[in-house]
C-alpha cells in the first residue's frame, strides 16, 4: 500500500491492516475544529470554505489536534462539499446551518448541467505536502471524501435537511434522474480522492453523513453501487474506512462496499457491529457527549468498549480496532477533555 511506504511504525496503519499496533490507535472525527481555541484564532475573518483552499492554513488546522492531543492520525481539514466548490458548483457553508447551494439540483436538466471536477486542486495538494512534512512516521494522514448520497441530498434539498424528503421523493418518483445524478457526482468524488492519494495520504475515509436515513433496500439499490466505485479507487493503495451516522441497520450492506475498516457510531456495541459486517477491522465508538462527563465516566466507557472489542475478537469476528468517537467532536467540547480522553484510550485501550 502506498500509505505504508512513508510509515515505519504507525499504530493506526498497523491496526487498519490487521497487524498489532505499538499502542491503541486513536483519532477523532472533527478533532480539527471549533473545540480548539487555536483553530478559532487562525480562522478569524476567514470563511470555512475559503480556509479549505489555503494550503498553509488547511495544513495548520489539520496539524493542531495532532500537536495538542497526541492522536495517532491527522484528518485532512476539508469539507465534503469542497470538490463541488472546486468543480464550480455554487455553494457556501453558512455558520450555524451548513452547506447551502446557490440553486438546488432536481431535474434531468439540472443534473446534466452539474459540473464535474476534472482539474487539479493545487491548494489541497500543497496543503497535504506541508502536513506530511511535519507528521512523524508514527502519525498517519487520513484523507476523506463525502459519499455520493450525502452530497446528492445537499444538492437536491439545497442545504441541510432534517427529513431528506425531496431526496427520497426524487429517488422513488424519478429513479432515472437519481441514478444520473449519482453517475454525475461519482467522478467528481473520485477525482478529489485521486488527488489526495497522489499527494500521499496514508488512509482514507468515505463519510456518508446522511445514509442512516435510508432503509437497507433503498441503500442497496440507490447508493451502494456508487460507494463501491469510489472505494475501489483506493484499493491496494491505502487502508479504506467507511463511516455513516445512525447506520447500525446498514452496517452489513455498507461493509460490502469494499473498505477494510468499518466505522461504528455510538448506537451499536462493538461486538454487535463486528457480527454484522463483512470486515474484520472496526473503528469507533465512544459517545462524543461523554467528553462532557468527566474523566471517570470516560475511563469507564473506554473499558466497556474494550470489553466489547475483546468479545468480538474471542468470537472470531474482529482482528483490528481503531479508537474514535461514534461521530465527531462536539463544538463546545473542552479541548482539555479531548486530550484527556486520548490519554485514557492510550492507557486503557
Amino acid at each position: 500500500m502506498d500509505g505504508m511506504s512513508r510509515l515505519s511504525d504507525a499504530p493506526l496503519i498497523a491496526a487498519a491492516t490487521g497487524h498489532t499496533p505499538s499502542r491503541p490507535p486513536v483519532w477523532f472525527m472533527r478533532q480539527a475544529g471549533r473545540s480548539l481555541p487555536e483553530y478559532r484564532k487562525v480562522r478569524e475573518g476567514i470563511s470555512m470554505l475559503d480556509s479549505c483552499f489555503m494550503p498553509e492554513l488547511l495544513a495548520e488546522i489539520t496539524l493542531q489536534p495532532v500537536r495538542r492531543h497526541d492522536v495517532d492520525g491527522a484528518i485532512l481539514f476539508s469539507d465534503i462539499v469542497v470538490p463541488l466548490k472546486a468543480a464550480g458548483v455554487g455553494v457556501e457553508i453558512v455558520p450555524g446551518r451548513g452547506p447551502v447551494m446557490d440553486a438546488p439540483v432536481r431535474t434531468k436538466e439540472d443534473v446534466a448541467n452539474l459540473p464535474i471536477l476534472d482539474v487539479d486542486v493545487p491548494e489541497v495538494r500543497q496543503g497535504i505536502e506541508i502536513i506530511l512534512n511535519e507528521l512523524t512516521d508514527k502519525q498517519a494522514l487520513i484523507g476523506f471524501v463525502g459519499a455520493p448520497f450525502t452530497l446528492a441530498s445537499y444538492l437536491i434539498e439545497g442545504g441541510p435537511s432534517k427529513n431528506h424528503e425531496r431526496t427520497k421523493a426524487l429517488m422513488h418518483s424519478d429513479p432515472d434522474t437519481w441514478h444520473r445524478l449519482m453517475e454525475r457526482l461519482t467522478p467528481t468524488i473520485i477525482s478529489f480522492l485521486e488527488l489526495q492519494l497522489d499527494a500521499g495520504i496514508d488512509a482514507m475515509q468515505l463519510f456518508d453523513s446522511w445514509a442512516g436515513y435510508l432503509n437497507e433496500r433503498d441503500y442497496r439499490e440507490f447508493v451502494l453501487p456508487y460507494s463501491e466505485q469510489i472505494l475501489k479507487v483506493a484499493e491496494g493503495r491505502v487502508p479504506r474506512i467507511h463511516f455513516g451516522v445512525g447506520t447500525g441497520e446498514l452496517l452489513g450492506a455498507m461493509s460490502e462496499a469494499g473498505s477494510e475498516v468499518m466505522g461504528v457510531d455510538y448506537r451499536v456495541s462493538m461486538d454487535a457491529a463486528a457480527a454484522r459486517v463483512n470486515a474484520d477491522i472496526l473503528q469507533g465508538n465512544l459517545d462524543p457527549a461523554l467528553l462532557f462527563a468527566g474523566e471517570d465516566a470516560v475511563r469507564k466507557e473506554v473499558r466497556a468498549i474494550k470489553a466489547e472489542v475483546d468479545a468480538a475478537r474471542a468470537a472470531g469476528n474482529l482482528r483490528g480496532h481503531i479508537w474514535n468517537l461514534g461521530h465527531g467532536v462536539l463544538p463546545t467540547t473542552e479541548a482539555e477533555a479531548v486530550t484527556r480522553a486520548v490519554a485514557i484510550i492510550h492507557e486503557e485501550g
